[in-house]
Order: C-alpha cells, then structure tokens, then sequence
C-alpha cells in the first residue's frame, strides 16, 4: 500500500505523452503497469490483463484533456471523429473481449510488435496530397467507420488510444501531423470507453482480488487519470511546438524504444 504514489507519477508522463504524441500514454502505462501490478497483490497470471484495461480506463479522462486542449487550439478534425467513433467503440468492445482470452505473453508479443511497425511506418511512410489537411475536406465516410473498428480492435489488445494507428492513417489522409495528434485524441476517449467497458464486463468472476471491476485496478485507474488530466495540456504546448516533421519523429523514435523495451522485458 505504500507504493500508491506511483500510479499519479506515471500519470504525468502520460498525459505529457497524450498530448504531445496524441496515444494517450498507453503504451508506457502498460509496460510499467506489468511490473507494478503485482505489488499490490495482482497475480501474476492476471498482471498483463489488468495493465491493459487500467490503462485504457484511465485514457478515459487522459484523453479527454488531451482532446479539449487540442480542440481550443482548432486542431481537431471533428467530422472526421464523428465517422470514426461508431467503429471505434465497436472495436475497442470486441477487442477487450478477445484480449480476455489470449494468454499473457502473446499479448506482451503483440504489444512490441506492434509497436515496432507502427514506428516503422510513421518514420517511412508518406502522406497523400490532398484529405484533411489545412484548408480541405477532412476524411469522412464509411471508410473511416470501418478503420475505426480496426484501430479500436488493435487498440483494446495492446492498451492504448490508438494514436499510434490514427495518427498515421490521417497523416497518409493528407492531414498536418499537429491536426492529426488533436484528431487522435478526441478518437481516444471513444476507444477507451469501449474497451474498459469490454475488460469490465468480459471477465470472469473475481478475476483480480480487490478493488478492482473485471480486469479494471481501480486504484491504478484513477490515480493515473486524474495525474494525467493535469499533465496532459503540458503535451499538447509542446505538440504545437514541435510541428511538422519533428513530431514525426519524435513519435516513430518513441514507438521503437517502447517496442524494444518491452521485447526485453518480456
């Protein structure tokens, strides 16, 4: 019990990383919760589970803040996360509910894999002329619903807000990186919602021991959102200050270092 403090100390670097990255610090959050679970009586055999849906529980509010600071700035596209959200909340309930039902280290290989390409093509990948861009139409369309259900899917596996999914695609659409972060964020209230729901409700009777709903550590959940809440608009002044190019670096070098931490860890 007197390791409670950790829980708003890795909220600040998730809502740091919500705002400038637009993932919602998921992916340190799951990485970190892993280890830390267990302290407080998490078994073993249950810790990846439970580090993937408090993470997404938490991304509930982290992403929210983002989102807001984000939208104050006129960087969210919001036809864009109207189109996107049926899909994503559809995903991220049929995603958590396969989640329950994979072992634990094949989720610690899906997570690193993931993040290794994710980062691959953010630094390789090239955006389209055109889409939602500065100026244009921004990407709407059934299309958009259906990659929602994928990127909410792939979201609610691996514990995050599916920046790291969005952010490219909308790039690719021809959307400016810093808009593209803002739009993330907003997206990533709706996948966290339907994925905590999904780790809430999809797990079995008593799967953690206390304190807990489903596979959601309450204590970790809450200590992390309302930490992050506070940090996050730090995140989303230096999005604005980065820009461009940079920040798309910044993002692939991140995905590459989380991928390879966790490959070591597992």
């Amino acid at each position: 019990m007197d390791h409670f403090w950790i829980f708003p100390l890795l909220g600040v670097v998730a809502g740091v990383l919500a705002g400038l990255l637009g993932i919602g610090g998921g992916l340190v959050l799951v990485a970190a919760l892993v280890w830390v679970l267990p302290w407080f009586g998490i078994p073993a055999e249950a810790a990846m589970h439970a580090a993937l849906a408090s993470s997404l529980a938490s991304i509930v509010l982290t992403a929210t803040s983002s989102a807001y600071a984000h939208h104050r700035r006129g960087s969210v596209i919001w036809p864009t996360v109207a189109w996107m959200v049926p899909g994503l909340l559809l995903g991220g309930w049929l995603g958590s509910g396969l989640a329950v039902y994979l072992d634990d280290g094949v989720l610690r290989w899906v997570v690193a894999l993931y993040c290794l390409v994710a980062g691959a093509q953010m630094a390789f990948g090239s955006a389209r002329k055109g889409g939602g861009g500065d100026g244009a139409a921004p990407p709407r369309g059934w299309p958009m619903t259906a990659a929602g259900t994928g990127i909410g899917a792939i979201s609610a596996v691996v514990g995050i807000g599916g920046g790291s999914m969005t952010v490219p695609l909308l790039v690719w659409r021809g959307v400016a990186p810093v808009r593209a972060v803002g739009t993330s964020s907003a997206c990533g209230v709706a996948i966290a919602i339907g994925s905590a729901l999904g780790y809430a409700l999809h797990a079995p009777a008593g799967a953690l021991p206390e304190h807990a709903v489903g596979y959601v550590y309450l204590p970790a959940a809450i200590g992390v959102a309302v930490a992050s809440v506070l940090a996050a608009p730090w995140g989303t002044r230096l999005a604005h200050a980065i820009g461009g190019t940079a920040l798309k670096r910044v993002f692939a070098i991140f995905m590459v270092v989380m991928g390879i931490s966790i490959l070591l860890a597992g």
